[in-house]
């Protein structure tokens, strides 16, 4: 290979897991070169032929190399091919993708097993560190492990794969609602007010509150006035009048909101033109329950929708649901237990609340589905509940809600403090992509539901374990 003469120049090794996570990651590095080793190119070949869900995505990523190289002769791979250009790229210039030959390369570090995988893409990375001693050579991971494993072999930049990555802090994710401080008329100069029906939306200036997006809750400190952004531009701001009240007084399937967090949770859930409604928060919150309880007073009391499916993907369901026996919705009872509990719940007043719960699943037509199954789908007039989605990476997510036709209703629920995947954290995970990825659109809110409100136990256990 050439030696790289551009001091600012960089060269990222990427990993397998890497490649899983998004399949055709080697395009975003822009103008810098992307290296693959060979011992990578081994893994994917053995995970493609799995009867596992990331087979699909080992199978993706080599036909995207295939594509890159299929002209390519031998010497021109190992001197590398320019990369084709990605449309997400801001940069017009192109780097090379390169296939590296590591099993060639002496090994150079000591102390760690010579027939592991990981060790001989630190072992590349390292000797090309040495070669290329004019260039900044990166190891690109999601495996936190190996990181720490190549900084001690002495690779001197190791990184996390942060394309997708739209926030630094889990912190600076979004509420779904603004806190005003005082009171909020007070804060309000000249106001234009119009009456539509039984809404009262109130156009104010822009200047009055700072960076809102659509659908976003505004509250103030009064405990009284409470109203939901419908559009805004850049020189106004058009608010649906709702009042705490109001949202306090929603209710689904006999299910009242607990806190003002609930009720805006409710308000969203029971809005036909709201197509997404994205609810985090800890354990204990009612995602769950709200969820269900508005997709059961949609279809029931309203007719507005004709069936409820629920799915989930756990790293379990992800490999296999085939050791159960049984039909598939058998199969992923367990799973989904939360539902079945939760429509226990709302039936616990009924003299058999188990014979309630079967026949309101029956009424309804809640259907338990896996995700694997999802793809390919056209769902039409349904309320699709997506629950646990903190371990979903952004192209699962991506798979589902395109499955989503006329008249569905998607309800992505989750708890970012419970991620059970590998290689997700709090700010890579596909909940949190969404909520920022889909802020801005008119048929989408986002509710954080602030506070546990399961138990005296559970509250405790959330704020001090």
């Amino acid at each position: 290979m050439e030696k790289a003469s551009n001091l600012d120049s960089k060269m990222y090794v990427l990993d397998t897991n890497v490649l899983l996570h998004e399949p055709l990651a080697y395009l975003s590095f822009q103008e810098h070169d992307v290296v693959i080793p060979m011992t990578v190119l081994e893994e994917l070949d053995h995970i493609k032929d799995r009867k596992h869900d990331v087979s699909r995505d080992a199978r993706v990523a080599i036909r995207g190399l295939d594509e890159v190289l299929k002209d390519a002769s031998p010497e021109q791979m190992l001197q590398g091919v320019a990369l084709p250009s990605n449309k997400k790229a801001k940069s017009e210039s192109r780097g090379r993708l390169i296939i590296v030959n590591d099993h060639l390369f002496a090994d150079s570090i000591s102390g760690l097993p010579g027939n592991e995988n990981d060790h001989r893409i630190i072992n590349c990375a390292v000797h090309l560190q040495k070669q290329h001693s004019d260039s900044k050579v990166v190891l690109v991971t999601k495996d936190i492990n190996m990181r720490l494993k190549a900084k001690g072999a002495g690779l001197k930049f190791v990184e996390d794969y942060r394309t997708d990555q739209l926030i630094d802090d889990i912190a600076l994710l979004t509420s779904g609602y603004k806190k005003i401080e005082g009171d909020f008329w007070q804060q309000v100069g000249e106001c234009e007010t119009e009456q539509q029906g039984r809404d009262t939306y109130h156009h104010v200036a822009k200047s009055t509150i700072s960076d809102v997006f659509c659908n976003e809750y505004i509250l103030d400190e009064s405990e009284h006035f409470a109203a939901r952004v419908t559009s805004y531009d850049d020189k106004q701001i058009t608010l649906k009048d709702i009042s705490v009240e109001r949202l306090m007084s929603h209710t689904a399937w006999g299910v009242k909101p607990k806190n003002v967090y609930q009720g805006m949770a409710l308000d969203a859930l029971l809005d036909p033109s709201i197509e997404l409604v994205i609810l985090t928060g800890p354990a204990g919150c009612g995602k769950t329950l709200l969820a269900l309880a508005s997709a059961l007073e949609m279809i029931i009391e309203k007719g507005i929708y004709d069936k409820v499916i629920v799915t989930r993907n756990t790293p379990e369901i992800a490999e296999s649901i085939g050791f159960l026996p049984g039909t598939e919705e058998e199969k992923m009872a367990p799973w989904l237990a939360a539902i079945t509990d939760t429509l226990e719940v709302l039936h616990k007043g009924d003299e058999n609340p188990i014979s309630s719960r079967n026949y309101i699943m029956e009424k309804a037509n809640v259907q338990f589905k896996s995700v694997n199954f999802m793809r390919g789908r056209s769902i039409q007039n349904a309320v699709v509940i997506l629950d646990e989605s903190q371990n979903l990476t952004a192209s699962q997510l991506k798979t589902i809600i395109t499955r989503c036709g006329e008249g569905t209703k998607l309800i992505c629920s989750g708890n970012l403090a419970q991620i059970d995947s590998n290689y997700l954290t709090p700010v890579t995970s596909g909940l949190t992509y969404i909520v920022e990825r889909f802020k801005d659109f008119q048929g989408s809110a986002t509710v954080n539901l602030n506070g546990v409100v399961r138990s005296r136990l559970a509250s405790f256990a959330e704020e001090n374990l």
